[in-house]
């Protein structure tokens, strides 16, 4: 499903509709094919979909099957007005694919983790058909991943350092999959283009290429999905980008690693980009919560990706300055 190029005025198509009581199996069916086509509650019995043909397939079908099994339905098409914002509905879609993304990632951990204190032959091969299946889910999930959510980096990248990992313990490949070490000298003078809604990690690795990459950089802002990069140009923090997430490194840490910076007020931020991006609390810094609130703060004031950016840095030049004095 392609539904990158959102309107300004963004269309949903609404599924209204009532389930008989009995059978209860009927009920579950219905319910599994509502989070399979990817539809979010809105209200209780009103499921939304962002409105194209391939969505509006979808919910014909399922209007049909819920109709045939005794129960009520319609479908319109609808835009927001009052109540529910189209943020605020998008939001709900990418909490929903967060949570899915979560509980893959979760399983790659602890694939991971057996794989650690076992790792036998047999072991070895079991994790291979695990990943496997964890690869076509998470293909799955993506598939109704309409608005990018940002969970999809670290699952995709987890699953990309197993397999890496699966790879070289069974002599699978002799040659590395690591993209060879660069400097910062050898990242100037490039095109870097990143999605649009530009968060944490994304604002902070556009302060890194600006303030010790590249000061002259172009910064480029595209949809999450479909799009074909151009030569010359490098992707950070996007889905199959050249410089994305790796394991459970999110993209600035990768940036820091691929430019050879080894600046310990780099690598301070770079914790705390980590924890606020993962949410996995990983560093634990104290500084955290705090630089969460004031991104997130720039995030809501500001539509407009540069001028997030813009309003971003000075906070994290303060942050680099704080790290530097401290760590002096």
């Amino acid at each position: 499903m392609n539904v990158d190029a959102i309107p300004a005025e963004q269309r949903w198509l609404l599924l209204i509709h009532q389930l008989p009581s009995k059978p209860a199996y009927f009920r579950v069916k219905i319910w599994r094919r509502l989070q399979g086509i990817g539809a979010v509650a809105v209200k209780s019995t009103v499921y939304a979909l962002p409105a194209n043909a391939e969505t509006q397939e979808d919910f014909e079908w399922l209007l049909k099957e819920i109709v045939e099994g005794g129960g009520e339905a319609m479908m319109c098409e609808a835009r927001l007005i009052d109540g529910l914002s189209d943020a605020q509905a998008r939001a709900l879609f990418d909490a929903a694919r967060d949570e899915d993304y979560e509980a893959i990632a979760k399983e790659v951990r602890s694939l991971s983790s057996r794989l650690e204190e076992a790792a036998a032959p047999e072991e070895t091969v079991e994790a291979t058909t695990q990943i496997k299946r964890l690869r076509k889910r998470l293909a799955d999930i993506a598939a109704i991943d309409f608005f990018g959510a940002t969970g999809r980096l670290s699952a995709e990248g987890l699953i990309a350092e197993l397999e890496r990992r699966l790879a070289r313990d069974s002599d699978m490949t002799n040659t590395s999959t690591e993209t060879p070490p660069q400097t910062a000298a050898d990242l100037k003078g490039r095109v870097w283009v990143t999605r649009k809604g530009v968060h944490i990690d994304r604002i902070a690795c556009s302060w890194l290429i600006r303030r010790f990459i590249d000061p002259d950089a172009v910064i480029r802002f595209v949809p999450g999905k479909g799009y074909e990069p151009k030569a010359g140009e490098l992707r950070f923090d996007m889905f199959e980008g050249e410089i994305t997430h790796e394991g459970d490194r999110c993209s600035f840490e990768v940036l820091l690693v691929r430019a050879g910076l080894a600046d310990p007020a780099l690598r301070g931020i770079s914790e705390i980009v980590h924890d606020i991006d993962l949410k996995d609390r990983k560093f634990g810094h104290e500084e955290t919560t705090g630089i969460a609130s004031l991104i997130a703060g720039v995030c809501a004031a500001n539509p407009d990706d540069e001028q997030r950016i813009a309003q971003g840095t000075p906070v994290l030049d303060n942050l680099y300055q704080y790290f530097k004095s401290k760590r002096a």
